[in-house]
C-alpha cells in the first residue's frame, strides 16, 4: 500500500526531532526576540537531507505528492520543519505556476516568524512572481494587510525581481505603501528589497532613494544603503548618519 503525504511528512518530522542538536537550539534563540521552537538543526545539514527527500519522493510520485507533503510540514510552528518544506521544494520552483503560487500565498497565515517567512517568500513566492507579470497584483494587496508578515512579503517578494531589473515601478509603489509602517520587521524587509534594488539599479535607485530620504524611517534608509559607495551614501543619508552606519 502507497504511504500517504501526511505518513512521509510525520516521518520526516520524526527525523527533524532526533536529528538535532540541543546546545544549537539555543544559538538558534539569540536570532529571535520571541521564543522560537527549534530542533536545533544546522542549515547546510538539513538542506541535504531535505534534498535526498525530495529525490526519494519524485522518484516513487509525482509532484502533487511533493506539494502536499510540503504543505503538511509548513503547518505548526517548529522552525526546521517550515525550512525543510521550503528547501524540498526550492529546487524545482522553475516549475510552479499560479496554483503552487496559491497554495504558497496561503502559508503566509502560518508564518511563525522572519526565518520561516523569508525562507518561503524569498525562495519560493518571489521566483514565481518575478516569473509571471500577472501576479504583481498581489504585493499591493499584502501592503494593505495588517498582518506584519503579509506586509513584510509585499517587500521581499518583489528581491528577486529586482535583481533581475525587472518592475521598478511596482518596487516604487510598494515602498510608498510601506514607508508609514513603524514595524521593524516590515522596515527590515523594505530596507533589503531597497539594497537589493540599490545593487542592481544603482543610479535609478539612489535617484529615489534621494527623493524620499526626509520622509523614509532611518532603519530602511539605512539599510537600503549598506552597500553603496562611501559618497553616494553619505549623499543619501547626510554624512553623520553615513559615519554611524558605517560604524
Amino acid at each position: 500500500m502507497s504511504k500517504t503525504p501526511a505518513y512521509i511528512a510525520k516521518h520526516i518530522r520524526t527525523v527533524i526531532e532526533n536529528g538535532g542538536s540541543a546546545p544549537h537550539t539555543e544559538e538558534v534563540q539569540r536570532f529571535f526576540k520571541h521564543e522560537v521552537r527549534s530542533r536545533g538543526w544546522y542549515t547546510g545539514e538539513l538542506r541535504k537531507v531535505a534534498v535526498r527527500f525530495r529525490r526519494t519522493i519524485l522518484a516513487e510520485h509525482d509532484m502533487p505528492y511533493l506539494l502536499e507533503v510540503a504543505d503538511q510540514l509548513f503547518r505548526g510552528n517548529v522552525l526546521e520543519e517550515k525550512v525543510f518544506a521550503v528547501v524540498t521544494l526550492q529546487g524545482v520552483v522553475a516549475d510552479f505556476g499560479k496554483r503552487e503560487f496559491k497554495l504558497f500565498e496561503s502559508w503566509l497565515d502560518r508564518i511563525s516568524s522572519w526565518a520561516d517567512h523569508d525562507a518561503l517568500v524569498h525562495y519560493l513566492i518571489g521566483p514565481i512572481i518575478a516569473a509571471d507579470a500577472t501576479l504583481l497584483s498581489r504585493p499591493p494587496r499584502w501592503a494593505k494587510k495588517k498582518s506584519r508578515w503579509h506586509r513584510r512579503a509585499a517587500a521581499v517578494s518583489l528581491i528577486h525581481s529586482t535583481r533581475q531589473h525587472k518592475n521598478f515601478d511596482r518596487i516604487q509603489q510598494i515602498t510608498e505603501m510601506l514607508l508609514p509602517s513603524d514595524d521593524d520587521m516590515v522596515q527590515k524587509g523594505l530596507g533589503w528589497l531597497l539594497r537589493e534594488a540599490a545593487k542592481a539599479n544603482p543610479e535609478q535607485t539612489v535617484a529615489y532613494l534621494m527623493t524620499i530620504r526626509e520622509r523614509s524611517p532611518r532603519l530602511v534608509l539605512r539599510t537600503a544603503c549598506e552597500t553603496l559607495p562611501v559618497a553616494t551614501r553619505e549623499r543619501v543619508l547626510g554624512k553623520k548618519l553615513a559615519i554611524a552606519a558605517a560604524g
